[in-house]
């Protein structure tokens, strides 16, 4: 994507230095440390790594409202993700730590999307921002539900009460 057509939605790269805490004040936000597993030859956070990180994010924000991840499998649904927009600020060296924050951000159907930054812990340096958007598949018929399950629909709409108040 070349400069003059940024993505729309991520924050342009000269964001850097306007974005502060408060920007993030209702997220939720999961702590990690680098550790060699997570980086490259040089000792560099590999971009896949924060992926990961994202998704371990997600997945215990969900927690943090009653959605635990087995239970979605054992009710037949897998949340996929279908669409995904990373922007790499800065790097991350082995040893440091760093919090992921995220929030999700709108449920629209059976698409799910959700916002994160990847920040240092006194949030004055941002690492990462990302987009992504979740879809409701059914596990069974490996096809996108026509609806979400009642249970994940009314833990969805608390996250939405915590983000618009």
């Amino acid at each position: 994507m070349s400069e003059s057509q940024p993505n729309p939605g991520l924050p342009p790269t000269d964001a850097i230095e306007i974005l502060d805490n408060r920007t993030f004040d209702s997220w939720f936000e999961y702590p990690v440390r680098v550790q060699p597993h997570h980086t490259d030859y040089a000792g560099i956070v590999w971009h896949g790594t924060y992926l990961t990180w994202m998704e371990e994010a997600r997945v215990e924000c969900l927690r943090s409202i009653g959605i635990e991840f087995a239970d979605l499998v054992a009710l037949g649904c897998d949340l996929p993700v279908v669409e995904l927009s990373v922007r790499y600020h800065r790097s991350i060296q082995l040893g440091l730590s760093a919090i992921v924050k995220t929030r999700m951000t709108e449920v629209t159907g059976v698409r799910i999307n959700w916002d994160y930054a990847i920040v240092s812990p006194d949030g004055a340096q941002l690492y990462v921002t990302a987009q992504v958007t979740l879809v409701a598949l059914d596990r069974e018929r490996g096809k996108i539900m026509r609806q979400l399950p009642v249970s994940v629909k009314d833990a969805l709409a608390k996250i939405s009460a915590l983000h618009n108040n």
